[in-house]
């Protein structure tokens, strides 16, 4: 006898469903959501000296933070964009720049090629399906932005920077103890700052 589905997994999946279909209509309205990003995070979350920051490559409808990884590249900061190792593994890093040559990985999308430096962000820009208000972020499912969280939680400071457009807020984000939360939240319409004092 089959055990009946797990209800937290249900109402992820039901989320998932509902999250793809707002983004995507996000997107339609709102295509330039990056430049407008880039300039909220300039705003509102000045980066110090130093900081490597960790982006995305855009898959989908996902919000485009090129346009915020370009401007930090120009300046002088070390970005970085994620490399998939294999499933059920936290992401790597390697450095990027405008001139960086991609190749697709492991999942198809485009990564830093191998010999590419490996590098630990200090700030993570994160992409998501959904978030709430309470800081957490709804996923595709597969773990790997919460296996690296917390690995890298776990060897010193990181930010992890949500982005997302303003129209993927859910009231409450589904989660499970081993989701882990944002300590910003950044859309085309606003910033969120969530105290984990």
């Amino acid at each position: 006898m089959n055990d009946p589905p797990d209800k937290d997994f249900l109402d992820k999946k039901t989320a998932r469903a509902a999250a793809k279909i707002r983004r995507a209509e996000a997107i339609r309205a709102f295509p330039d959501a990056g430049t407008a990003v880039r300039e909220r995070l300039l705003t509102e979350l000045p980066l110090p000296a130093g900081a490597i920051v960790a982006g995305y490559w855009p898959i989908g409808s996902e919000l485009d933070v090129r346009p915020v990884l370009r401007h930090f590249a120009d300046e002088g900061h070390v970005c970085a964009l994620p490399v998939v190792q294999d499933r059920g593994m936290p992401l790597i890093f390697r450095a990027w720049t405008p001139d960086t040559v991609l190749a697709p990985g492991v999942l198809g999308v485009p990564e830093p090629v191998e010999g590419a430096p490996e590098v630990r962000p200090t700030v993570l820009l994160v992409p998501m399906l959904a978030f709430d208000r309470a800081g957490f972020r709804l996923g595709y499912g597969a773990g790997f932005y919460d296996r690296t969280l917390d690995r890298l939680r776990g060897h010193g400071p990181v930010l992890a920077v949500g982005v997302a457009y303003a129209d993927q807020e859910m009231a409450a984000v589904p989660r499970d103890d081993h989701d882990e939360p944002l300590d910003w939240l950044i859309t085309e319409r606003f910033v969120l700052r969530f105290d984990r004092a």
